[in-house]
C-alpha cells in the first residue's frame, strides 16, 4: 500500500497546489488578465500566432515539455533511492519548475511572443541576449539529433510501436483540417482520433504491419535520424494548425490516457498484486528500491547529480523555450497560461513520480533476467546494478516496471509493452519537432542580433539574412544537428552502425547546460518584475539554486570527474572542455553583471519595452 499512498498524496498535492500556489502567482504576481490581448490574437498571421484553445495550446505545450527526459531521469534517479527522487520531484516541480514555465509563458505573453532569450536583451543588455541565444543554439542542436537516436532506438527495441506513432501524422492532419477549416467542435474529433491511436497500439503489429514494423526497425540508425530531421522540416515551417498543434494534441490525450492505464495498474496491483509469475503466485506491490542508497556503484555523488539527472521531471531549461517559443503564440487569453504552463508542469512531475514508482516498484512484479524470472529487490537490482548499466537501460526499466502494472489487471504482454513503446517514442517525436520550430525562432533572432547595422536602401545584404528565412533558418539548423549526428559515438571508428550517434560527444555536458539554462530563464523574469516594482522575494532562492547546481556540477566533471568517471581534462575530451569552460565563464559574466545592475534596474522599465495590453498595474513610467 505504500506505493498507491505515494501516488495519492503526490497527485493530491500537486491538486492542491495548483489551486493555492499557482493561483497566487497568476492573481497576484503576474495579474493574468482577460482583458490583455494576446500575441496570438494581436499578431494572428495563421502560421506561427494563432488563437488556439487553452486545451489544445496545453497539449502541444505539455508534450513538448515532457519528452523523455522526465521518464529517464528519474528512472535512473533512483540509484540513489526512490525518497531524493521523489522529494525533488514533487517539491521541485511546485516550487521551482511550475514557476519557472509560468514565469517564462508570461514574460513572452507580455513581449509579442518572443523567446527568453530575446527578452534578455532588454530587461538585461545585449551581451545577456547574446549569451542565451548562443546557449540556446548548442541546446537545441543536442537535443534535434540526440532525440533522433532516442527514437530510432525505440523503434528497434519496440518495433510494435512504428506503425501506431507514423499513423498519428495523418490522424493529426485530419484533425487540424477540421478544426481550422471546417470549425468542428474538438470534441467528437478529439475521441475518434484518440480512438483510432489505441487501435493502432491493438492492431499495428499483426499480418502485413507486422512486416513493415520488422523491416523499418531494421535501418540504421543514421537513415532514422536523417527521416526524422526532414519530418522535422516540413513540421516546422507549416503554420502550427496544420501539423505541430494537432499532433501534440492528439499525443496528449493518448498519452494522459496511457498515464491512467498506469495509476488504474497501480491501483489493481496494489489490492491484487501484480500478473501471476511462472509459479501462479501473484507478487505483492512493494517498492524493491532502497528508500535512500548514499553510494550506489560507479554513480557520481548525490549533490548535485540528482538535480542535473533529473532535470525535467522537477525543471528544465527547456521549458522556457517551449513557454515562449510556441506556446505564447498560441494562447489566445492571459488566465489560460497558468493552465497551460504551471498545470502543464505538475503534469510532467507526476508522470516522473509514476516513473519513480514503476521502476522502484514496478519492476518488482517480475522480470525476465538471463532465463530466469525474478521479483522482488532481486529484480531491481538486476536492472540496478551499476550506474553505467542503468545509465544505458533506463527505458528498458521504465517500459518494464509500467508494463508490470498494465500486466496486473490483465493486458497482454506484447500490448503493454507496446503502449508504452509508443508513450516514450511520442514523447520524443513531439519535442524533436518542436525544437526544430524553436531553432528556427533562435537562428532568427541570432542572425538578426549579428547583421551589421545598416543605414539607407544603399546597405549592402549580409550572408546572414539568408538565415532571417524561416526556410533558412531551418535547413540551417537541420544540417547542423544532422553533422552532428553523422559522426561517430565518442571513442568509435566511423561506420555505418555507428553514424547517427554523434550528440552522444555533447550529451554529456547537456544536463549541467540545460539546468543553466533555467537559472539564467529565472534570471531574466527576476528582472521583468524587478522593473515593474513587482514581488520577486520568491524567485531568490531558485534562481541561486539554479545557477549554483549547474556550475558545481559541470565544474566537477571538468575538473574531477563524476562516480567511475575520470575529469574531462582527463579524457581529454577537448570539445567538453572548451564549451564547459567558455559556459562556466559565460554564467559568471552574466551573474556578475546581474549583481550589478540588480539595486539600479528597480522600478525602471526597459528602453524599448513591449507591454502589448497588459494590466495598468503592471506599467511604469519609462525613464531615459
Amino acid at each position: 500500500m505504500q506505493t498507491l499512498l505515494i501516488a495519492l498524496l503526490s497527485g493530491i498535492g500537486f491538486i492542491i497546489a495548483y489551486n493555492t500556489y499557482g493561483r497566487w502567482l497568476g492573481r497576484k504576481i503576474f495579474s493574468l488578465s482577460a482583458k490583455s490581448i494576446c500575441p496570438a490574437t494581436r499578431l494572428n498571421d495563421g502560421v506561427d500566432y494563432v488563437p488556439t484553445p487553452k486545451f489544445v495550446v496545453f497539449g502541444h505545450h505539455f508534450t513538448s515539455i515532457a519528452g523523455t527526459g522526465p521518464i529517464v531521469g528519474p528512472a535512473i534517479a533512483i540509484m540513489w533511492g526512490w525518497l531524493p527522487a521523489l522529494l525533488w520531484v514533487v517539491f521541485g516541480s511546485i516550487f521551482i519548475g511550475a514557476v519557472h514555465d509560468l514565469g517564462a509563458l508570461v514574460v513572452s505573453l507580455r513581449n509579442n511572443g518572443q523567446t527568453v532569450g530575446d527578452i534578455a536583451g532588454r530587461v538585461m543588455n545585449r551581451r545577456a541576449r547574446l549569451l542565451f541565444l548562443c546557449v540556446l543554439v548548442m541546446a537545441l542542436t543536442v537535443v534535434l539529433a540526440i532525440f533522433g537516436m532516442v527514437i530510432a532506438t525505440v523503434f528497434k527495441q519496440y518495433p510494435a510501436s512504428i506503425f501506431p506513432c507514423t499513423i498519428q501524422i495523418p490522424i493529426a492532419i485530419a484533425i487540424g483540417y477540421s478544426l481550422y477549416r471546417k470549425g468542428i467542435n474538438l470534441l467528437w474529433p478529439s475521441l475518434i482520433a484518440l480512438g483510432l491511436m489505441y487501435l493502432a497500439v491493438f492492431y499495428g503489429d499483426v499480418g502485413v504491419l507486422h512486416a513493415i514494423n520488422t523491416t523499418m526497425a531494421g535501418w540504421s540508425i543514421l537513415t532514422w535520424v536523417v527521416v526524422l530531421l526532414l519530418y522535422a522540416y516540413v513540421a516546422s515551417v507549416l503554420p502550427v494548425w496544420t501539423l505541430l498543434q494537432p499532433r501534440d494534441y492528439i499525443n496528449s490525450l493518448q498519452l494522459i490516457s496511457a498515464l491512467g492505464l498506469i495509476v488504474f495498474g497501480l491501483f489493481w496491483a496494489a489490492f491484487n498484486g501484480g500478473a501471476p509469475l511462472e509459479n501462479g503466485v501473484r507478487p505483492e506491490l512493494a517498492l524493491a528500491a532502497p528508500a535512500i542508497e548514499w553510494n550506489p556503484k560507479g554513480a557520481p555523488m548525490i549533490m548535485p547529480f540528482l538535480f542535473i539527472t533529473v532535470a525535467c521531471g522537477a525543471i528544465s531549461g527547456f521549458h522556457c523555450l517551449v513557454s515562449s517559443g510556441t506556446s505564447s503564440k498560441q494562447l489566445q487569453s492571459e488566465p489560460d497560461a497558468r493552465f497551460v504552463a504551471y498545470g502543464g508542469m505538475l503534469t510532467e512531475g507526476f508522470l516522473a513520480v509514476l516513473v519513480i514508482l514503476a521502476c522502484a516498484a514496478g519492476i518488482g512484479l517480475g522480470i525476465s533476467s538471463e532465463g530466469a524470472t525474478l521479483s522482488g529487490h532481486d529484480a531491481w537490482a538486476a536492472k540496478y546494478a551499476s550506474w553505467p548499466a542503468v545509465s544505458k537501460g533506463a527505458i528498458s526499466a521504465f517500459v518494464d516496471g509500467s508494463a508490470n502494472f498494465l500486466k496486473a489487471f490483465g493486458m497482454k504482454p506484447e500490448i503493454a509493452v507496446a503502449l508504452m513503446g509508443v508513450l516514450i517514442a511520442s514523447f520524443a517525436g513531439t519535442t524533436m519537432d518542436t525544437a526544430c520550430r524553436l531553432q528556427r525562432y533562435v537562428v532568427q533572432e541570432l542572425a538578426e542580433t549579428l547583421s551589421p547595422k545598416r543605414s539607407g536602401q544603399a546597405a549592402r545584404s549580409s550572408p546572414l539574412d539568408l538565415l532571417k528565412n524561416k526556410h533558412g533558418a531551418t535547413i540551417f539548423a537541420i544540417l547542423l544537428a544532422a553533422f552532428l549526428a553523422a559522426v561517430p559515438a565518442p571513442g568509435k571508428e566511423w561506420s555505418l552502425a555507428e553514424a547517427g550517434k554523434g550528440g552522444l560527444i555533447l550529451w554529456p555536458i547537456f544536463g549541467a547546460t540545460n539546468q543553466l539554462l533555467a537559472g539564467l530563464s529565472f534570471l531574466v523574469i527576476t528582472f521583468y518584475l524587478w522593473r515593474r516594482n513587482r514581488p520577486v522575494w520568491f524567485l531568490v532562492i531558485p534562481t541561486i539554486f539554479m545557477l549554483v547546481m549547474p556550475l558545481w556540477a559541470m565544474t566537477a566533471q571538468l575538473f574531477f570527474g563524476s562516480g567511475d568517471s575520470p575529469s574531462w581534462l582527463v579524457q581529454k575530451n577537448w570539445p567538453l572542455v572548451v564549451i564547459a569552460l567558455f559556459t562556466i565563464l559565460l554564467e559568471i559574466w552574466m551573474i556578475i553583471e546581474a549583481i550589478s545592475m540588480f539595486p539600479r534596474a528597480k522600478g525602471i522599465l526597459e528602453a524599448n519595452a513591449v507591454e502589448n495590453s497588459a494590466p495598468e498595474v503592471l506599467k511604469t513610467t519609462p525613464v531615459s
